[in-house]
């Protein structure tokens, strides 16, 4: 298996999410998924799928006529990269601040916020 390479770009989140839904999807799956939430051409998405199979995001194999392709990592492990980054980038590795702004923010609605708090209480 070919490391990762590099991080996604939104368009490519958007793919992958649709892939990660499906668990395994061709091109005009993607392309049908993506169409009935905006407009896009289906060579973007062949074209974007294509590269992300060549940086190790996506892997293939041959169905009839057509590329079936499925995620490389799962996405629990994918969105950990992910946030993990942002948190990095943007909060100097701290989880605190983010959580803070969440929640004075208003933007963790109680039922969320109660679900933290007892992960929170089983982790200790």
């Amino acid at each position: 298996m070919r490391p990762i390479e590099n991080k996604l770009t939104a368009q490519q989140l958007e793919i992958m999410k649709v892939v990660w839904q499906l668990g395994e999807a061709t091109v005009r799956d993607v392309y049908e998924a993506l169409r009935m939430q905006r407009a896009i051409a289906y060579t973007t998405v062949m074209t974007t799928m294509k590269n992300m199979e060549a940086r190790g995001h996506l892997k293939k194999r041959t169905e009839g006529r057509a590329f079936k392709y499925q995620a490389v990592e799962p996405q629990s492990r994918a969105l950990r990269k992910i946030v993990g980054d942002f948190i990095d980038r943007v909060f100097n590795g701290s989880a605190e601040p983010l959580l803070a702004h969440l929640v004075e923010q208003r933007q963790i609605s109680q039922k969320d916020l109660d679900k933290v708090v007892r992960m929170i209480r089983e982790k200790k």
